[in-house]
C-alpha cells in the first residue's frame, strides 16, 4: 500500500484524544501481517512487535487527533463544545465536521462575536437539527467531533486534516512493511492522547523499557510568508532529524547516529529545532534510568488547522531514514 493510501485510510477513521479505537483497529488490521505480535494496554496505545535479537528499540507514532466535544445541547439544537487538544477556534470557522456515528455538521459562530481573538464559547456546531430533541436523537453531551475536510493529493504534496499525526502512523505502517530482517527487537507504538499532554506513550515506555526511541511526527515549517521562523524546516527538502523542542533535547549519539545513517545512504536531511510545541520523545526519553531518545520528523504547513499540508517524498525520505537506521544491529546499551 502506497503512504497516500495509509492516510486517506486512516483519515477515514474517528480517532480524537481518548476515543482512538477506530483508527486503532484500523492501524493493527494493516501491521497484523508483518507483526510477530500486536496488544493493546490498558491505556489503548496499539503496541507491534517485531522479534530480534538486538536491543529494545521503540519507533513510536502518535494516532489520536485533536477535535471537539458536546458539552451542551442548546433549545434551539445547536451544540456547543470543549476542546480535545490544541484547537484554536479561528482556525475552524465554518469547517465541515463529523461525529462518530456519521453525524455532520459545521463549525460555526455566533453573529455579533469578532473574528479577531475568537472564543470557542462563542461558537457552536450547527447539526440541522430543529430543536434540542431532535438534535438528541442525534448527538449526545459527550460525543466528540473531528474535521470532515477531504484527504487530497496536489502532486507530491498531500493536503487533509490529521497529518498530524496520520502521515507518521503512515510512515511506521511502511516501514513495518517494507522491513525484511530485524536485526533488533522493533517495537512500533501508536500511542493514544499524545495531543492532550504525551500520556499514552508514558505508560508504553514504561512497559516496553527500551534501549533506543524515536518518536515520529510532524514539524511546523519556515516556508511560509510571515512564518518569523517558527521552524527550521522546508516541504520537500527531506526527513527531518530532530534536535530539539519544548519537550526534549534529543540525545547526540542519537542525532549523530541519524545523520550518520543518512550519509551512508544518501537520504535528504534536515535539522528540526521548534521553538514551541513537543512530541512523544518528551515522555519517552525520561523514562525509568532514561533512554537514547530521538525523533524523526515530517515537514508540515499548517498543523492544526483542517488543511495541513505535507511532501510525500519527505515522508518516504523518513522512511527510508528509519529503515536506514535500524538496517544494522545496534550496540546494547553498557
Amino acid at each position: 500500500m502506497e503512504l497516500f493510501e495509509y492516510i486517506q485510510t486512516l483519515n477515514a477513521a474517528h480517532g480524537p484524544s481518548g476515543d482512538e479505537g477506530e483508527v486503532r483497529e484500523a492501524i493493527a488490521r494493516l501491521a497484523a501481517p508483518y507483526a510477530d505480535e500486536v496488544t493493546t494496554d490498558t491505556l489503548g496505545n496499539l503496541i507491534v512487535h517485531k522479534k530480534g535479537s538486538g536491543p529494545r528499540v521503540m519507533l513510536c507514532a502518535h494516532m489520536d487527533s485533536i477535535g471537539f466535544i458536546v458539552t451542551h445541547i442548546e433549545k434551539e439544537g445547536f451544540l456547543r463544545l470543549g476542546r480535545v487538544g490544541g484547537i484554536a477556534a479561528s482556525e475552524a470557522l465554518y469547517t465541515p465536521v463529523r461525529f462518530k456515528n456519521g453525524i455532520r455538521g459545521v463549525f460555526a459562530k455566533e453573529e455579533k462575536a469578532e473574528f479577531k481573538g475568537l472564543k470557542l464559547d462563542s461558537c457552536y456546531v450547527d447539526i440541522g437539527a430543529a430543536d434540542q430533541d431532535a438534535a438528541k436523537k442525534l448527538v449526545q453531551v459527550g460525543d466528540t467531533a473531528v474535521y470532515d475536510t477531504p484527504t487530497i493529493c496536489n502532486g507530491d504534496k498531500v493536503i487533509s486534516p490529521y497529518l498530524d499525526n496520520r502521515i507518521a502512523c503512515a510512515v511506521l505502517l511502511d516501514v513495518l512493511a517494507r522491513l525484511a530482517d530485524c536485526p533488533n527487537d522493533l517495537y512500533l507504538v501508536f500511542s493514544v492522547q499524545e495531543e492532550v499532554g504525551l500520556r499514552g506513550v508514558k505508560t508504553a515506555a514504561w512497559a516496553i523499557d527500551p534501549d533506543y526511541a524515536l518518536a515520529v511526527d510532524v514539524t511546523d515549517v519556515d516556508d511560509t510568508p510571515g512564518s518569523e521562523r517558527c521552524g527550521t524546516v522546508q516541504l520537500g527538502k527531506g526527513a527531518a532529524i530532530k534536535v530539539m523542542d519544548s519537550s526534549v533535547i534529543c540525545h547526540p549519539a542519537v542525532v549523530a547516529a541519524l545523520e550518520e545513517a543518512a550519509k551512508a545512504a544518501d537520504i535528504p536531511v534536515q535539522k528540526d529545532i521548534m521553538r514551541a510545541g513537543g512530541t512523544d520523545a518528551g515522555a519517552i526519553h525520561t523514562t525509568r534510568l532514561g533512554v537514547l531518545t530521538g525523533g524523526v520528523s515530517i515537514p508540515c504547513r499548517y498543523i492544526h488547522t483542517p488543511v495541513e499540508m505535507a511532501d510525500l517524498n519527505d515522508a518516504k525520505h523518513c522512511a527510508d531514514l528509519l529503515l536506514a537506521f535500524m538496517g544494522r544491529k545496534l550496540e546494547p546499551i553498557k
